[in-house]
């Protein structure tokens, strides 16, 4: 431990180095910020609730710190009795917690605290949440241009995302930004009843994932666009994908065709779902064509509707932006196939891995 730090207080370097020393991470923050991005394998029990946050952080602004601070000791207090009572009865006496907040100040010292009076050897977090996001973001500024990336790419419906999965199943290194998103990318590419993680999570998962590749070996990557549904990729992870060699999918309509109507089979089942994803063609495409398209799905038409979606709105989409923002793409290597299977996928991911080096 650094010896300039006060007892019981960890500074980042130090939790990177020895996190697993600790039997539990608590997050004190309010369940909002915890909800929108937390250290990798915190619980949360807060100290303040979202509304309480709110109350006193009004009563520090608009009336005083010092009546702030009683009517916030005085919910901590509540709230730290209630997680003991609750959640931290049964741990023994040598159960050593590391407790956080957005900066490592008045929650998280309030806590580590009252645990470590209690006989715990309970460690706070020097600038809690915050020195954790600084790490994040110096991370992804820097890892990306030290990785080789390989480009998954072709045009929409080509299978990119089940290819990725399958050279994983192979043993390769594969970054799924579409699963880390959870989102397929296209402007109907959101999945029904599943939201997408904020974007400091979703840099959080991709710090994660990132931290975890061998340098030495290749990484297979979808080529994707700068944002994934409403998160966005970090410039210099984009700079590094899009100057990397490209491994492009030549498949018919036909078999797209085929392969869409599998992948988005919940889409089928649920026209109204289609036909509120529809609407964000508006603009896109005239009135005209949203019209018959709305009126193929009314009646059914899912191979027909898919063949005018990619014929008509994502191909002509995919070569423009391909050809601006890829720059190897004239010297991809180009894998056809028409079997967009299960079996027809593994194939290719196996006739991928040797061209990838």
């Amino acid at each position: 431990m650094n010896s300039r730090l006060p007892h019981g207080v960890v500074d980042l370097a130090r939790f990177i180095a020895q996190s697993g020393e600790f039997d539990a991470i608590i997050d004190a923050r309010s369940p909002a910020e915890f909800a929108d991005d937390h250290l990798p394998g915190a619980i949360s029990l807060p100290v303040l609730s979202d509304t309480e946050r709110a109350q006193v952080g009004t009563l520090y602004t608009q009336v005083s710190p010092f009546e702030a601070k009683k009517l916030g000791a005085a919910l901590v207090a509540k709230s730290i009795a209630c997680h003991i009572e609750q959640h931290l009865l049964d741990k023994p006496k040598g159960w050593r917690p590391l407790v956080y907040c957005w900066r490592g100040g008045q929650r998280s010292g309030a806590f580590t605290h009252i645990l470590r009076e209690i006989g715990w050897n309970a460690h706070r977090l020097q600038d809690g949440y915050k020195a954790w996001r600084r790490h994040v973001i110096t991370q992804l500024a820097t890892l990306p241009a030290q990785l080789e990336f390989r480009v998954i790419s072709g045009a929409t419906g080509s299978g990119k995302s089940r290819l990725l999965e399958a050279l994983a199943a192979k043993g390769a290194q594969v970054l799924h930004l579409e699963a880390l998103a959870a989102h397929k990318g296209s402007t109907l590419g959101e999945l029904p009843g599943q939201a997408q993680p904020s974007q400091r999570s979703f840099e959080s998962g991709l710090h994660a994932v990132l931290t975890t590749f061998d340098r030495s070996r290749p990484v297979f990557v979808e080529a994707e666009s700068r944002k994934i549904g409403e998160v966005q990729l970090p410039n210099e992870l984009l700079a590094a994908i899009r100057c990397a060699p490209c491994i492009c999918i030549e498949a018919s309509v036909a078999a797209r065709v085929e392969f869409l109507l599998r992948d988005y089979d919940y889409a089928t089942t649920d026209t109204a779902w289609l036909l509120t994803r529809l609407d964000h063609l508006k603009g896109l495409q005239s009135n005209e064509t949203l019209l018959r398209w709305r009126s193929l799905i009314e009646a059914k038409a899912f191979p027909l509707l898919v063949e005018e979606l990619l014929v008509q709105h994502y191909d002509p989409l995919y070569r423009r932006s391909q050809a601006r923002n890829f720059v190897a793409l004239g010297t991809a290597w180009q894998i056809a196939s028409d079997d967009l299977t299960p079996a027809g996928i593994s194939v290719m991911a196996a006739e991928i891995l040797p061209l990838a080096g």
